[in-house]
């Protein structure tokens, strides 16, 4: 595969064979017994000319396709004897990124002494190549892409409120009686803003909201339901200290709810095409462990 993919690119035997070091009759005789094995013409060759046949270009694009894979297998192989290092470059969104990666990336960093991060943070779309980003932290429903995903964790929308927010004021007991509050709101640019619930027969309802604040960062609206300002619409995983300290107090847990959809889940994406290095999949797993700990102590 390797000699034909060479003859391929050089446009001659006697090219590649230059390049491999290897004779033109060498070179010859090894793509005649390639096309005899195949039972196809791979080149149509003349005396002045060498060029792929239909089937040929078939052969090398699938050809070059296994030789990559081949040599990432063998990179990825030998590199699980070393020690990970280099610079990996992550983006994040805000939310996951202050409350949960930032917190934990100097237990990363010390196990990982020859590892560096390269880190920033948004809520924007980024595309990954342009930036030469080897993770993208992305949380909520991922559009369908070219981009590998790892879930990392499953997650659902949560109303809550500080105790010192619902100290005399109205029951909240069904998702309408939000009406009657103040919610604090992550800006979606889609006019005015509403919340969904799903109920436990799977009835959907909107309810929009108003209140003190609308942001388009997370750990603000995070920030200002733990200063009693409102009621707020956060992903399970962001605020489950805060619930489980009495912090925060969970409403409406007989409901579903969520901005838009309700599939939503935080994720490591990272680009197809690009080997996962030994210092990138060491830091996957340790964005996977991260997540378990939190469910296992949930559990416990």
């Amino acid at each position: 595969m390797r000699l034909f993919a060479a003859v391929a690119h050089q446009g001659s035997l006697s090219a590649a064979g230059r390049q491999l070091g290897l004779s033109p009759a060498s070179v010859s005789r090894q793509i005649t017994a390639l096309e005899e094995q195949l039972g196809a013409r791979l080149l149509n060759r003349t005396s002045r000319s060498m060029t792929l046949t239909s089937t040929g270009e078939t052969y090398l694009r699938h050809a070059e396709a296994i030789l990559q894979q081949i040599e990432e297998m063998q990179v990825e192989v030998s590199q699980r004897e070393q020690q990970p290092s280099g610079t990996i470059r992550v983006h994040s969104r805000l939310l996951v990124g202050t409350l949960v990666l930032v917190p934990n990336l100097p237990r990363f960093l010390q196990a990982h002494p020859a590892i560096s991060v390269d880190l920033s943070m948004s809520n924007h779309a980024i595309d990954l190549a342009e930036r030469n980003i080897d993770v993208d932290i992305r949380i909520g429903k991922l559009a369908e892409s070219a981009l590998v995903a790892r879930r990392l964790a499953q997650s659902e929308r949560v109303v809550c409120a500080a105790p010192s927010y619902l100290a005399g004021r109205p029951p909240i007991t069904v998702p309408s009686d939000l009406a009657a509050h103040g919610c604090l709101t992550y800006r979606l640019s889609m006019g005015r803003t509403v919340w969904r619930f799903a109920d436990s027969a799977g009835r959907t309802t909107e309810v929009p909201v108003t209140g003190a604040l609308v942001t388009d960062n997370g750990p603000a609206l995070h920030a200002s339901a733990l200063a009693g300002l409102g009621v707020v619409l956060m992903p399970d995983w962001s605020v489950r200290e805060d619930i489980r300290a009495g912090r925060l107090v969970r409403l409406l847990p007989e409901y579903r709810a969520s901005h838009l959809e309700f599939e939503n889940g935080v994720f490591a994406v990272y680009q197809r095409s690009r080997h996962l290095s030994a210092r990138v999949r060491v830091f996957i797993d340790f964005l996977v462990g991260l997540f378990r700990e939190a469910e296992r102590a949930e559990e416990s």
